[in-house]
């Protein structure tokens, strides 16, 4: 490993500035960036996805952790910079331009991989619930570790009966464990976002038997759609949940914020 500069001196003679449009913010504190690389445990000798590396602040922290890093930007103004990054830790750097909503990770990695990264604020909900998805479980991700707004972050771990708790905690804790690592203070940022942010960490668990994904996604699509109304009103669209209601003992007139994650699991299973 050869000694790189600052981050903010490669992003002052590369002249980067980070793009509102691509939901941007740099992190230059380096002892920030080791925690948040910690946060998995130990990755040395593991192969790593980061989306969104942008010059590299994290990227770096996860290579000095011993990963082995693939990451995918789709600024290419980006891209010298990450260009040196590989070149300071020969053999565990592989830089991809591209779209990572485009991209499916396990085409990739021929093994387990975790993921880290400080996520777009314009497209992280999306890429997460779709890292979630999927009929086979456990995924090929062993662990997931990931940078929101703080509000999307409690609303992936929070607990029924909140007013955070939604279709993202549901999708979130069904059959994987999220908590909330870390929270980064707004200043932390260049340039510092209107709202603070925080680290989610998943790791898959057990998945419960007879239980169809997409009937889950299905259900908590409709009964968080219209969450404001009882789930009498709000399930009648989907076929056969009002029965289903009916057969597990579940009142109709409850609101879906007032189910827990094992509910929607049993209505999804009395529909899979």
């Amino acid at each position: 490993m050869s000694a790189l500069p600052p981050l903010r001196e490669v992003i002052a003679r590369h002249g980067l500035s980070a793009s509102k449009a691509l939901g941007q913010n740099f992190l230059f504190d380096e002892q920030l960036l080791d925690r948040i690389a910690a946060i998995p445990g130990s990755l040395k000798g593991e192969s790593v996805l980061e989306v969104g590396p942008g010059p590299g602040g994290l990227t770096r922290a996860l290579l000095r952790a011993g990963a082995k890093v693939t990451a995918i930007e789709m600024d290419r103004r980006c891209l010298p910079a990450l260009a040196e990054v590989e070149a300071a830790f020969p053999g565990q750097l592989t830089v991809i331009e591209g779209d990572a909503m485009k991209i499916a990770p396990a085409s990739l990695f021929d093994g387990p991989y975790h993921i880290v990264a400080n996520l777009p604020y314009n497209v992280g909900t999306a890429l997460f619930t779709g890292w979630l998805s999927g009929e086979e479980w456990p995924p090929q991700w062993r662990s997931l570790t990931l940078m929101f707004q703080e509000e999307v972050a409690r609303r992936i771990v929070a607990e029924e009966d909140t007013s955070a708790y939604g279709r993202l905690a549901v999708l979130a804790q069904w059959r994987a464990k999220a908590k909330l690592a870390m929270k980064v203070h707004r200043s932390a940022f260049t340039p510092p976002p209107k709202v603070m942010s925080a680290i989610v960490h998943v790791v898959p668990g057990d998945a419960p038997e007879g239980v169809s994904m997409r009937k889950l996604e299905r259900i908590t699509e409709a009964a968080f759609g219209q969450r404001r109304k009882m789930l009498r009103q709000s399930l009648k669209g989907v076929p056969g949940a009002l029965e289903a209601l009916e057969s597990l003992g579940i009142d109709p007139q409850r609101r879906a914020e007032t189910l827990s994650v094992a509910e929607f699991v049993t209505i999804a299973r009395a529909l899979s």
